[in-house]
């Protein structure tokens, strides 16, 4: 791949920039580390919950606090992680602190940022320890940055670990990447928008890789970057079918369901980015185009995406859509039979049977607006007929109501589409005796 040439302004212009030095704060890794040995010290868990909260969350930095509610950590987490996981501790706990020693690289890339995006806006870069879920996010204009994931690498002891996810992770991490990462993330402060769709989570997302990528002057080491140009045709072609679509399934924040296949929404948003870059005769013009793209505006996501000539054939976007909900799988009927009123009291099992061969144990119920009450699933037994009808155990009474949503926030076919019908209202009632 050819490097890309970073714009250069005058020196005077960039140490004039210099002189405002970059918000770094790394102070809730050192915090963690003092948490994370006195909790070594003690097997009583309410002490343990004690010693975090009053040693590293009460100490932490607004980006933690924010960390903490963009995630949804708390102690409890913490301290679990803390517990669960010794050897991974141990092995990464050098590689964060390292993070200390890269504030001079992350000031110069904000400061070459800067040079190829004039009307950058001042953000705040935040290095905590997260929960082992990500890596990195923003919140405002806070950057923030789980360490733990941010700098594990393929020699990181992950062997705690039932899942395979952080071992892809970290299979081309480098401690260099920390840079890059964080330039991604500033990106998303300046970007505008979040609407739910395939294309244009795609390219909010790989764009800031492209963008990291013009400021760095190199090519990143990202697994879903390297798998994707492997398998460009394919990943290309399907991504066409489901880019006008909410689901998120094969392309973004899967890594534990897809592993080396996972996050080439990534992929493609760089992809499509890259092209328009390439194919913008006023570069300068072409960041600016790129960072400022409204997300919530479908047509000027698609307007981007034309300009972009990532793809070389006309898009018919109805008809993709159409063909794409050919595909979804549907409820093809539940017994009792949905809506009836005259179901035997004795009735133990719920069986729904779906249109296509549905994914194992991946399920998702909601109660009725009419409550728990109402509810008459008590255990799920799982799939029969080739994957096709999911069986429930029930427990129901006679002249009674009951009511549940079958949602697709988990259903999904083995070919990876989501139900038809965000929810499914089942209900049904019983007969006296």
């Amino acid at each position: 791949m050819k490097r890309f040439t970073t714009i250069i302004f005058s020196l005077v212009f960039a140490s004039a920039f210099s002189q405002k030095s970059a918000k770094i704060f790394t102070s809730d890794i050192d915090n963690f580390w003092v948490a994370y040995d006195s909790i070594q010290k003690t097997e009583n868990h309410t002490q343990k919950l004690a010693l975090i909260k009053k040693l590293y969350i009460d100490k932490g930095t607004a980006g933690l606090k924010a960390f903490m509610k963009a995630r949804d950590y708390n102690d409890t987490v913490f301290v679990n992680i803390i517990d669960k996981y010794p050897k991974f501790w141990n092995s990464v706990r050098p590689n964060t602190l390292t993070i200390k020693t890269k504030t001079n690289e992350l000031e110069a890339s904000v400061i070459r940022l800067k040079e190829i995006y004039p009307d950058l806006k001042e953000a705040e870069m935040y290095f905590t320890i997260g929960g082992l879920n990500s890596g990195g996010t923003v919140s405002g204009n806070k950057v923030l940055v789980g360490a733990e994931l941010a700098t594990g690498l393929p020699s990181t002891d992950v062997s705690e670990f039932e899942e395979d996810w952080l071992k892809t992770v970290f299979g081309q991490q480098s401690l260099d990447n920390i840079v890059s990462l964080n330039v991604h993330e500033y990106i998303h402060t300046q970007q505008t928008g979040d609407r739910r769709r395939v294309l244009n989570k795609s390219i909010k997302e790989g764009s800031c890789d492209l963008i990291a990528e013009l400021v760095m002057n190199k090519p990143l080491e990202r697994k879903y970057l390297s798998y994707g140009n492997a398998h460009a045709a394919e990943v290309k072609d399907l991504f066409k079918k489901e880019m006008f679509t909410a689901n998120f399934a094969n392309w973004l924040y899967n890594g534990r369901k897809k592993g080396e296949s996972a996050d080439l929404g990534y992929y493609i948003g760089y992809e499509i980015s890259k092209s328009y870059y390439r194919n913008a005769k006023d570069k300068i013009q072409a960041v600016k185009d790129i960072i400022e793209l409204n997300y919530d505006n479908d047509k000027a996501v698609e307007e981007f995406l034309t300009r972009s000539k990532f793809f070389t054939e006309k898009i018919d976007k109805q008809k993709l859509i159409k063909e794409y909900e050919k595909n979804l799988p549907y409820v093809v009927k539940t017994e009792p039979e949905n809506g009836s009123v005259n179901v035997n009291a004795d009735t133990k099992e719920i069986r729904i049977t779906f249109s296509k061969e549905m994914v194992p144990k991946s399920y998702s119920f909601n109660l009725s607006n009419k409550g728990k009450e109402y509810f008459p699933i008590t255990k799920i037994i799982g799939m029969e007929n080739n994957n096709r009808t999911l069986v429930l155990s029930a427990d129901l009474k006679p002249g009674k109501e009951y009511e549940f949503v079958l949602t697709n926030k988990s259903f999904a076919s083995k070919d990876g589409y989501p139900l038809r019908n965000e929810t499914l209202l089942v209900k049904f009632k019983t007969i006296d005796k």
